[in-house]
């Protein structure tokens, strides 16, 4: 007599391809969707004499996901799109794009005083935000995303921070919203408020690059107050932007051996590698080929837009995932601490800022 019991058959959690292939889909026609939104939105200003679009495409896309989100749940056909919406991806491969636009010999040909004002501007707004967000008892990993989403480049900072720390899906989800959010009104009233404080363009510039959290609105923040102002201020942001890979290491390490170890457990370098985001390395790469001139003006430009529809596809598939339930689960406290560093950073960078390129002139 056979005694041995007959395995029972595992259900497959396999997610069909045609789920796959549809959400996908639909992303890219909601891309298209926004690149002609954004497209005519920019017409509409140019018509009223304003060059730069101050409407940015992420604030775009991500109106466009929000409501596609609404759109898919009404006609509870959301589930059906949902394992193509990969929003992790499109960042990452965003993030490793935008390596393309940082070049060391940019930074160090145009002053020394970009790269200072970011190793202030980082180094403080961080460990300003790390500590109110351990008073109000936020978690690590949030604790973690937030700070360097604040301190150094918004979106972009935070996907590279939430793997190193391997943080939650709604955690990174709750600071890009922030990010966004804060991102188009930061850019409007910021030269209105130099203009009227008599900032002369480079200490704008510098306010700005070191204030605003994403590029595309630091650039127009610039842009609205002048050349010089802008060439600045993206000056300071790509400063900035080259602690992505900084930031990520650190906190990889950080965790690794304090804030995971277990009593007696000695962490090696295998297993700091193993959690250390290594699509991190490809933004490194790109910064230091771009900064060696390996890439024409014209594989710039391409690489530059590529990370553009990256970008893109992430906020839309951000707006489509974006949970207003999960948010409100989340409590006022990380609102509170996100907000208090954003005026910690704003008063900060104004002061460094007047410092830097109004005191020394550097």
């Amino acid at each position: 007599m056979n005694t041995e019991e007959t395995p029972i058959p595992q259900p497959t959690t396999t997610t069909p391809l045609w789920q796959v292939l549809t959400g996908l889909g639909l992303l890219f026609l909601l891309m298209i969707l926004v690149a002609e939104l954004d497209a005519g939105i920019a017409a509409w200003f140019r018509a009223r004499n304003v060059d730069k679009n101050p409407w940015e495409y992420p604030l775009t896309a991500a109106a466009v996901g929000l409501l596609a989100n609404w759109i898919l749940h009404r006609t509870k056909t959301y589930a059906y799109v949902k394992p193509g919406v990969r929003t992790e991806l499109f960042l990452k491969i965003g993030l490793v794009l935008l390596g393309a636009r940082i070049s060391l010999g940019d930074i160090m040909s145009k002053g020394l005083g970009g790269l200072l004002q970011a190793v202030i501007m980082v180094s403080s707004v961080f460990f300003f935000t790390w500590w109110l967000a351990g008073k109000f008892q936020l978690p690590a990993t949030l604790k973690a995303v937030m700070a360097t989403a604040v301190s150094v480049c918004g979106v972009s900072a935070a996907i590279a921070a939430a793997g190193a720390v391997l943080a939650k899906k709604e955690e990174v989800t709750y600071v890009t919203a922030l990010v966004i959010i804060t991102a188009l009104p930061m850019m409007v009233l910021m030269p209105w408020i130099a203009d009227l404080l008599g900032l002369s363009p480079a200490v704008a510039g510098g306010w700005f690059g070191g204030n605003i959290d994403t590029t595309a609105a630091v650039v127009g923040a610039g842009t609205m107050y002048g050349p010089d102002a802008q060439a600045v201020a993206a000056v300071v942001k790509m400063a900035q932007n080259v602690f992505i890979g900084v930031a990520a290491f650190l906190l990889a390490v950080y965790f690794v051996t304090k804030v995971e170890r277990k009593p007696g457990e000695k962490p090696s370098a295998a297993v700091i590698w193993q959690r250390f985001p290594k699509f991190v390395l490809g933004f490194v790469l790109l910064s230091i080929l771009t900064s060696f001139g390996v890439f024409s003006a014209d594989a710039l430009k391409a690489l530059g837009t590529l990370s553009k529809w990256a970008f893109a596809l992430a906020f839309i598939a951000i707006g489509m995932e974006l949970s207003v339930r999960d948010l409100q689960g989340m409590g006022w406290k990380p609102l509170a601490v996100y907000m208090a560093a954003t005026v910690f950073n704003t008063l900060l960078a104004l002061g460094v800022a007047w410092l830097i390129f109004g005191f020394w002139g550097l």
